[in-house]
């Protein structure tokens, strides 16, 4: 079964500039399965991407965020042998915390507040789409491969 998605969601800071991740329950499943992540997931059919990713974000953590400036959208396209298996397109903001207090919730079972700094340490625990989103973001210069440039290769393995 192929699986096609458009996925939103935030790379979220808070009032100390640290950048919130989330694992999903191991129950989930998938793709992302126990790998930090940004708070996110599937824009619902007539949703509109702004009002996706407050709903995501609430959904999955509570908190209550305002979206300052949209990301670079990308892709993943998960093989199987030949057979493409998923395709998502990523549709990501930049927010900051305005409100709420973090109770991870719904298919997400844990969450935590992140320096900049602190990323390295964490690097290998992250999904490889997240390294993604964090150097669009700005937020891992130096820790690994640019992965912003695909001109030279494609299957993003390294990044």
């Amino acid at each position: 079964m192929v699986e096609k998605m458009v996925a939103v969601g935030a790379v979220i800071q808070d009032g100390e500039g640290r950048i919130l991740l989330v694992q999903h329950v191991e129950e989930k499943g998938g793709f992302w399965q126990g790998e930090w992540i940004c708070p996110g997931g599937k824009l619902e059919y007539g949703e509109t991407i702004e009002r996706g990713i407050l709903r995501e974000v609430k959904e999955e953590t509570n908190l209550e965020i305002r979206l300052i400036t949209p990301l670079i959208a990308f892709d993943r396209v998960v093989k199987q042998g030949e057979e493409t298996k998923l395709h998502v397109i990523y549709i990501d903001y930049l927010a900051e915390l305005i409100g709420g207090e973090l109770k991870p919730a719904g298919d997400v079972g844990q969450a935590i507040w992140v320096r900049k700094e602190e990323l390295p340490k964490i690097w290998d625990e992250l999904h490889d789409d997240t390294k993604r989103l964090l150097q669009i973001a700005g937020f891992a210069r130096g820790v690994t491969k640019d992965c912003r440039d695909r001109t030279e290769d494609l299957s993003l393995q390294s990044c």
